[in-house]
């Protein structure tokens, strides 16, 4: 019978004793950061299932330098204008008029910013 692997994400004995160690000493905080990780995630799947690739390949297949330069650049658009979008809302203490809360901005660009990496890494692909 083969062992199960209990450690899928091939992570490091050294990184795996400080994750545990964190997680020992702050239970509800990582247990916080891990279900916004999956939140995270979910909106990921939801908002690839509406709009696909193209909007983050801009009708390339991301095979050439040239194309994930031109991806990155729109993804750094997009960080930019929830950046705007907050300093609006928390510097200014202007009011939502679109829907978008502080909350759903902050997760828009964690999930672009994951999504970068992984365009970056030339790994955004079907």
């Amino acid at each position: 019978m083969e062992k199960a692997n209990n450690n899928p994400l091939n992570i490091s004995e050294e990184d795996q004793k400080i994750v545990n160690s964190i997680e020992e000493q702050y239970p509800d905080l990582t247990k916080e950061y891990k279900k916004i990780m999956l939140e995270q995630y979910i909106l990921f799947c939801k908002k690839h299932s509406n709009y696909g690739c193209q909007n983050i390949t801009l009708g390339t297949n991301l095979e050439t330098e040239e194309d994930i330069q031109l991806s990155l650049t729109g993804l750094t658009i997009r960080l930019l204008d929830k950046i705007n979008r907050l300093k609006t809302m928390v510097l200014k203490g202007e009011k939502d008029t679109v829907g978008e809360s502080i909350k759903d901005t902050f997760q828009d660009m964690s999930v672009y910013g994951i999504i970068a990496q992984i365009v970056q890494e030339g790994k955004f692909k079907r």
